[in-house]
């Protein structure tokens, strides 16, 4: 299995302002890559640049410049370049699929928050002083930066990531070779049911109730912005120490409001990995789920549209994204694989229209939370319902549904 270990940084004074020059200085070779490869299309001839050219010049880049970008890993700023081609790869792929291409951009010194080295051993070092009871990760150019680690680190160390995070540093260590760690069976299996109101709703009835973390912390965050668009459009010369702290705590409330969608989803995930064999899960497409309806021309009236719904249809949309539906599913594959226990996706559709006494699908027999079919007259909470059919297509084997 591989597996990412997350743990905050606790550097020095001078560390930290050596951190941020890294950042820097990597966000001038990630900016002044893209431009060389705009510059060259541009061009008369259209030539197109690729990684390994760009590689193969960090040698004279280090040499012309070595204050800002001789003294960092070289390894690191190859993967610097990787990440700008991957960037263009990904553009070209949507661009022939026919989607929004969405060209690469500029980084600000802001936007540019990881550098990747990567191998363990080149430019960087975990676990740098084994002697020393207290962790440490070396980095070049910054020294050795003493760890937080709150727990064991399990597998070979593959990958190193610097991460900054509003005023917070953190590594993040991508590990390969980690062996499961098999849970005892339970026997019991279950079908759960994404939803708004609730978070899931299992097939045995149960309810986990949704926390709707980004709308508690509306009103802070609404007030926050408030306060930011106050001052004035400014440059990064003219930005006073009070702009920076308004932007640092709309900042500072959007990343709490991710972590506390991360947490929930991660101890929602454990219960069901502890508790259950084997899970069956819409296979949810959340992103055509939150797309805005398509307005409607008035016929009548050229230049004019009809209502579509799109204000209702946006505070769904809002709903549907501070649940965090992607995130806990990923989150539960990731602990299911881990414990040995069975994960099977099924086809979400109609499965809450279902009867599962009869089988009988029709738009009607849903109304709001209630169930009641018109065909048998089956009376169940709709999201139980879904649960039930959403077991039932993955071949579950559960107690009567009565």
């Amino acid at each position: 299995m591989i597996r990412a270990y997350k743990f905050l940084l606790r550097p020095t004074v001078r560390q930290r302002q050596a951190l941020g020059d890294m950042l820097r200085d990597h966000c001038s070779l990630y900016n002044g890559a893209l431009q060389e490869r705009r510059d060259a299309y541009r061009h008369a001839s259209k030539t197109s640049i690729k990684y390994g050219q760009q590689s193969a010049q960090l040698k004279e880049v280090r040499a012309f410049d070595p204050e800002r970008q001789g003294r960092w890993s070289f390894s690191s700023q190859q993967a610097t370049l990787r990440r700008l081609d991957k960037a263009f790869q990904a553009f070209f792929r949507r661009v022939k699929a026919g989607q929004k291409p969405g060209y690469p951009r500029f980084r600000g010194a802001m936007w540019f928050d990881t550098v990747e080295f990567p191998k363990d051993g080149d430019g960087c070092r975990w676990d740098s002083t084994g002697h020393d009871p207290v962790t440490r990760v070396r980095l070049q150019g910054v020294g050795h930066v003493r760890v937080h680690q709150h727990r064991p680190v399990k597998g070979r160390v593959k990958t190193v990531s610097i991460k900054r995070e509003g005023r917070q540093w953190y590594v993040v260590l991508a590990c390969d070779e980690v062996a499961a760690e098999p849970l005892p069976a339970t026997g019991a299996a279950c079908g759960i049911d994404m939803g708004v109101t609730h978070f899931f709703t299992t097939s045995q009835g149960a309810h986990v109730e949704n926390p709707r973390h980004g709308k508690r912390n509306a009103d802070a965050l609404a007030e926050a912005q408030r306060a930011l668009k106050a001052f004035p459009r400014r440059t990064r010369e003219t930005r006073t120490t009070k702009h920076r702290r308004a932007v640092e705590k709309v900042a500072k409330l959007h990343r709490k409001v991710r972590r506390q969608r991360l947490d929930h989803a991660h101890k929602a995930a454990l219960c069901l990995v502890g508790d259950y064999d084997q899970i069956a899960h819409e296979r949810l497409s959340i992103a055509n789920m939150v797309r805005t309806p398509k307005p409607k021309p008035d016929p009548e009236m050229p230049g004019a549209f009809l209502a579509n719904g799109a204000a209702s249809k946006a505070g769904l949309n809002r709903s549907i994204l501070d649940a965090g539906w992607g995130v806990f599913l990923g989150i539960l594959a990731q602990k299911a694989e881990s414990a040995a226990r069975v994960l099977i996706p099924v086809d979400p559709r109609n499965t809450s229209r279902t009867c599962p006494e009869c089988g009988h699908v029709d738009a009607q027999n849903r109304d709001g939370e209630k169930f009641q079919c018109t065909s048998c007259h089956h009376i169940d909470h709709a999201d139980r319902v879904g649960a039930w059919n959403v077991a039932l297509r993955a071949g579950l084997v559960l107690p009567d549904v009565a």
